[in-house]
């Protein structure tokens, strides 16, 4: 029995386009066939298989053809050449409110999707009251649901969806309309499902959630698939790709990876810093971080910070062209990839003026360590915006560890540093 649920081999989706809708006219009668279309490849040679239990994210940026391959799998629209197979009861959600009708309630909706799912009408009367409990929109139900907004929309169709019992849920952005509460349940439920041994395989711009609930990533680039692998690293290399910061594989030698901006600054404060011998180093170098340091509630240079104590992290810069505000910035994440915290001198309204070639600068962020214990990665950053649009001079991506010490741990990534008051023999009456 095989362990795949999903198996994509070599789909590719091709349309014809064409500038006027007479010209699709004129070719279709052409005698001498006579082509007046230009093809665009949604999809081309896209392959790569989901193991069943698998929670998998497809991110990539919009158009890159991610909700086409979705669209494919379940069977909405068919590849011009390539094949999927599928293991399993698929339950998808798609576009916001697809395959419902917009005149019918919620109720005759629910009903109008399962029987489209293969399920009689008796057995999605068994399942209506789960449907109805986990929606959750109250006499809306009852309502057409044109009237419905897209929360409603998305807590309807989310709750048909899984109500079903699935072997693989499909889904594709529809989450991200719903309020954070709706969002926590939803994320709950499907983590319950892959607990399960279900498949989750769902598109998202949100890279927190990926990170959060994937173990695996697949990357979507201009229709192709750029690359797949371990959820952090396809998240930074993501990241590189909405910068234009991306490297073929085949041009990327190890040997070269330019850490000589650091190497260089040997004797100050790198002699102190434990540095990650895999961080991530990119950008157009027209600035290049030549040194940076973590420094504690003492001014002591260190890997280390004590919990609830100011430190301060530090970074100089030397610029090789002339560049107008330049924004400099860093970022903790913790060991899975989810960022933390960080902030960069725009969200601190800092003004950087213009920097000339050949200067170095220094910046120095200054704040309290309220993480929870435990070891975390450091970012750093120097980018700016011309013509509105982000360059990345240079970027060092978790490019050493921060030990922190605690003697307290509480609930969640960081400290809210709570005062408790305790009191007894008091009224039961608010005064």
């Amino acid at each position: 029995m095989s362990d795949i649920a999903i198996s994509v081999s070599d789909v590719s989706k091709v349309y014809s386009l064409y500038d006027k809708p007479t010209l699709r006219f004129k070719e279709a009668l052409s005698i001498h066939k006579k082509s007046y279309h230009k093809e665009f490849h949604a999809l081309n040679h896209v392959s790569f298989e989901i193991k069943k239990g698998e929670m998998v994210g497809i991110i990539g940026k919009n158009g890159a053809g991610k909700s086409t391959i979705l669209k494919i799998i379940t069977g909405v629209l068919m590849p011009t050449s390539g094949e999927v197979t599928i293991d399993g009861k698929v339950s998808a959600l798609l576009e916001l409110g697809a395959g419902f009708n917009p005149e019918y309630n919620g109720i005759q909706n629910a009903y109008l999707s399962g029987t489209m799912m293969g399920f009689s009408e008796e057995e999605m009367e068994k399942k209506l009251p789960e449907i109805l409990k986990f929606a959750d929109i109250g006499d809306f139900i009852k309502q057409p649901v044109k009237t419905y907004s897209s929360g409603m929309f998305a807590r309807l169709a989310f709750a048909v969806a899984i109500s079903v019992d699935p072997d693989i849920l499909i889904i594709d952005e529809a989450l991200s309309v719903g309020d954070v509460f709706f969002q926590a349940k939803c994320y709950k439920r499907m983590e319950d499902l892959k607990n399960s041994g279900k498949t989750v395989l769902f598109v998202t711009h949100d890279m927190g959630s990926v990170m959060k609930y994937c173990e695996r990533a697949i990357i979507i680039n201009d229709g192709r698939k750029y690359a797949e692998g371990p959820t952090k690293e396809m998240v930074d290399l993501y990241k590189k790709i909405l910068v234009g910061q991306d490297e073929p594989e085949e041009e990327k030698e190890e040997e070269e990876k330019p850490q000589r901006s650091l190497e260089a600054q040997k004797g100050t404060w790198l002699d102190y810093m434990l540095l990650n011998p895999n961080y991530q180093d990119y950008g157009d170098q027209r600035a290049t971080i030549t040194s940076f340091g973590i420094f504690d509630h003492e001014n002591q240079i260190s890997n280390t910070i004590y919990k609830m104590k100011p430190f301060t992290i530090k970074m100089r810069v030397k610029f090789h062209q002339t560049v107008e505000n330049p924004i400099f910035a860093f970022s903790i994440k913790d060991l899975k990839g989810n960022e933390l915290a960080g902030t960069n001198t725009i969200i601190e309204k800092t003004e950087t003026g213009k920097v000339e070639a050949g200067e170095t600068v220094e910046i120095a962020f200054s704040q309290k360590m309220v993480l929870q214990g435990g070891q975390h990665l450091l970012s750093l950053g120097c980018t700016g915006y011309e013509d509105d649009a982000l360059v990345v001079y240079h970027r060092l991506y978790d490019i050493c560890c921060i030990q922190v010490l605690s003697k307290k741990t509480t609930v969640g990534f960081c400290d809210l540093d709570s005062t408790v008051t305790y009191k007894r023999s008091i009224e039961d009456a608010e005064n």
